[in-house]
């Protein structure tokens, strides 16, 4: 049986100065409590720009213009699930975010991010984030 293809997904680094919007997923969701960037999944018949962009309006309440695609990567969790995720620098929308669908949602600092306590698919970006790569 051929291996399904990963699940499309978008993700936006949010910067404001030397803060980075963190979102943690619901009680509900999988992966419960983990932290995470806004995001979600690429639709059918959209690209990976317009998916990000529906997603932070949904998720978000916000009018975002994606910057460029800063990574790329490819993860499989132990579950099954394998995603193929892309991270976009997002440092000019319209409207202070608001939470709609997360547990909780906060600006951090990014040297102080624990990658840890995000979902392993972003662990290498959160790590890339306090070492000071990607910048507004």
């Amino acid at each position: 049986m051929a291996a399904s293809k990963p699940k499309q997904v978008v993700a936006g680094l949010m910067l404001r100065g030397t803060q980075v919007l963190i979102c943690q997923r619901s009680e509900r969701q999988s992966f419960s409590l983990q932290w995470e960037f806004p995001g979600g999944k690429v639709e059918a018949g959209e690209t990976h720009s317009e998916a990000l962009a529906r997603e932070l309006r949904e998720e978000l309440g916000i009018e975002a213009m994606i910057g460029p695609e800063v990574a790329t990567i490819c993860h499989k969790y132990a579950e099954g699930l394998s995603v193929e995720l892309h991270f976009f620098v997002v440092s000019n929308f319209t409207g202070e975010p608001q939470n709609r669908v997360f547990q909780q949602i906060r600006w951090k600092e990014r040297a102080s991010l624990d990658a840890e306590s995000f979902l392993e698919a972003d662990r290498s970006i959160v790590n890339r984030l306090c070492a000071g790569d990607f910048t507004a």
